[in-house]
């Protein structure tokens, strides 16, 4: 029950030209539903892997089997406080969602429409007004993506380079840049919590600080693993997802002028893409021994619940490799799956819906600029850089 397989270290995760972790992933369905991976997560230790569809599902909805408490940010640094809710198990977990839960709801997105949509045209009518090739992930999809979080959680965008670099550092770099990357997010955390202390505003800090939960205010803590979630939640994935949607339509140009053509198609291609392209593994740490259909999980074990493995399982999608725009009844868990989904889901699939309405209503048939290349890499969060798109 053990293979040699790692979402850091096996063919096709590499950091490399015009990769494809995504098609890489696809090689564990030939291999049984669970194994033991001896390194795969960003510090070596060893994980099972659940490689089909329903069993992640099962494996997500028992929270009391399988804790996501693992303070993966504070270990960073050498402590033990949990991002909130994420790392929360219930009940507690349930509190926290309870009082997070209104601020991301459908309502409450539908109401930032406007805004997002008026950012994304605006970075795309820059770009256009001065060239006909772009680097899109840090002439769009990075500057979009956590323009619109930032302005969620009340912060300006001035100091957005610095942000997206901590974030790429946290969730991509080595040990040493990882740790600077991780107090500096604390630092700011903290720092903005006790600035909103003093003098509150209308934003998500100045709410965490004079929220209450069992009829008392939060803790510094707590503050601190809300604030550090949902900054380093709007730093990548968003942007990552869009990343990738673009270079599958400059490479695929049947299925760019499908969305040109017909544009209502974008939402339910948006999930597919979402399906095909998912960029987050779980994981989950095993509170007794248990034998799950035969693997000899032990108390304190490491369970991997891979979007990207989940969401190319045959027995769950009908050519699961095959990228279908229409594919329907689509039951992808890119935003994982029971207490723990994704508390920005909402807002995440409007930014990538009206990024790509915005960027396919403007930009002319786009490929990948001749000379360059996409680079691809996988890990506890899966990436795309260096995405040259032309239109000349």
């Amino acid at each position: 029950m053990v293979r040699d397989f790692s979402l850091f270290t096996s063919p096709g995760m590499q950091r490399m030209p015009n990769g494809d972790p995504h098609a890489a992933v696809a090689c564990v369905h030939d291999a049984p539903p669970i194994f033991y991976s001896p390194n795969n997560t960003r510090d070596g230790r060893g994980t099972w892997v659940i490689t089909r569809a329903k069993d992640q599902r099962r494996v997500l909805q028992d929270t009391a089997t399988f804790s996501s408490h693992r303070s993966i940010f504070a270990s960073a640094l050498g402590e033990n406080w949990p991002m909130i809710p994420l790392e929360l198990d219930p009940p507690a977990h349930g509190v926290f969602r309870s009082l997070l839960n209104p601020l991301f709801s459908p309502k409450r997105v539908m109401v930032l429409e406007p805004v997002i949509r008026e950012r994304a045209i605006t970075l795309i009518d820059r770009i256009l007004a001065a060239r006909t090739s772009c680097d899109v992930m840090k002439d769009f999809a990075f500057p979009f993506a956590v323009s619109i979080f930032l302005g969620f959680l009340g912060l300006s965008d001035k100091d957005l380079d610095t942000f997206v670099g901590w974030g790429r550092d946290l969730l991509h770099g080595e040990n040493v840049k990882r740790t600077a990357a991780a107090l500096a997010i604390v630092g700011f955390i903290d720092e903005l919590a006790a600035m909103r202390r003093k003098e509150p505003a209308d934003d998500f800090m100045s709410f965490a600080v004079g929220a209450q939960v069992n009829g008392r205010l939060l803790t510094d803590e707590e503050v601190r693993g809300i604030g550090v979630l949902l900054f380093v939640a709007g730093l990548d994935t968003v942007a990552t997802a869009i990343g990738f949607d673009l270079a599958h339509l400059a490479r695929n140009l049947k299925d760019q002028q499908l969305l040109r053509s017909e544009p209502d198609r974008i939402g339910l291609a948006s999930e597919e893409l979402l399906r095909a392209y998912s960029t987050v593994q779980m994981i989950r740490v095993a509170t007794k021994d248990i034998d799950f259909d035969g693997a000899p999980i032990r108390k304190g074990d490491y369970i991997s619940c891979a979007t990207m493995i989940a969401n190319r399982d045959p027995e769950e999608f009908e050519c699961p490799n095959t990228i279908d725009l229409a594919r329907e009844d689509n039951r992808h868990t890119a935003f994982a799956h029971g207490p723990h989904r994704c508390l920005g889901s909402h807002l995440a699939r409007w930014e990538i819906v009206i990024g790509l309405e915005e960027w396919l209503s403007r930009i002319p048939d786009f490929r990948i600029k001749e000379g360059t290349a996409p680079i691809t890499f996988g890990g506890h969060v899966f990436g795309i850089e260096n995405l040259i798109l032309d239109w000349s």
